[in-house]
């Protein structure tokens, strides 16, 4: 099964990113690029979702399993293909854009490493799919709307990805990702580090970095974000409840540092807060 389609490339560029094909081939162990290098001018993502493939890199072949994509630069050298005997089902994306585009994948550090694995897949198959229906229906009737939802899977991956290692820090990763439901359930609690890292077996030091590292926040600023998300929605809830004893429920038993962190957050005070979503009477 082959879904693809091939949009016209925009002389002048008035959006940040868009595509120039985007693609699933699914049941297809004949499917085989290679490109030299200089030969392809835009930025190319592609992502298994089942099955496997293969990367050719520095004359060096890579396995790709689900869960895993390559991704290229523009004019780099390109060779990828599937498996004989497990044919992958993989789902692609060529994009470009003006320098600004370059600019951001190189501050989110995307040049680190061409191959790399996804955290939480299905929201980057959904907003994939997506741009496929859209691509595949409207073709370029509606070239702001391509340009939104290349946007959506660029975010989507940027979010979610992680540089591909299949040793022991790839798996500290993927515990550290299994423990964030249950941190955030706890956020409210006293938040004890040697507690956390003693779940994982290791040192508070290693935590941290690990949790940096999956993330892309300290284990500190990610409970806050818990905390003060479950303050919002109490604040709009629980109309009877004063600040303080939210705040103290959100754990923070100071109600002038809870302020503190509510306005670096939404740029204004809990009780500013409360009152404007009160008086829209919804979000």
């Amino acid at each position: 099964m082959q879904r693809h389609s091939l949009l016209l490339t925009l002389p002048a560029m008035p959006y940040f990113c868009f595509p120039e094909s985007v693609g699933q081939y699914r049941e297809n162990p004949e499917h085989t690029v290679s490109r030299e290098a200089g030969a392809l001018n835009n930025f190319n993502i592609h992502y298994v979702v089942s099955g496997k493939g293969f990367v050719e890199l520095d004359g060096v072949v890579h396995e790709l399993r689900a869960g895993e994509a390559v991704l290229y630069f523009p004019l780099q050298k390109q060779r990828y293909y599937s498996s004989q005997d497990e044919p992958w089902d993989v789902r692609w994306l060529h994009f470009y854009g003006g320098s600004g585009l370059r600019d951001y994948l190189l501050e989110q550090g995307l040049h680190k490493s061409p191959l790399w694995t996804l955290r939480q897949p299905a929201l980057w198959v959904q907003a994939h799919e997506e741009l496929l229906v859209e691509a595949e229906t409207h073709r370029m009737l509606h070239p702001s709307h391509l340009s939104m939802l290349t946007y959506a899977v660029l975010t989507a991956f940027v979010e979610q990805a992680a540089a591909l290692n299949r040793g022991k820090a790839a798996t500290s990763a993927d515990r550290i990702m299994e423990l964030l439901p249950l941190m955030q359930q706890e956020a409210v609690q006293p938040f004890i580090l040697d507690e956390w890292a003693d779940k994982l077996g290791v040192t508070t030091y290693y935590f941290c970095k690990l949790f940096k590292s999956a993330t892309r926040m300290t284990p500190m600023a990610f409970i806050t974000r818990c905390r003060l998300q479950a303050a919002k929605q109490w604040l709009l809830e629980r109309e009877d409840v004063t600040i303080g004893q939210i705040a103290e429920e959100a754990g923070y038993p100071s109600v002038s540092y809870f302020n503190k962190r509510f306005m670096e957050h939404e740029g204004m005070t809990p009780t500013a807060y409360r009152r404007l979503y009160a008086i829209r009477g919804s979000l």
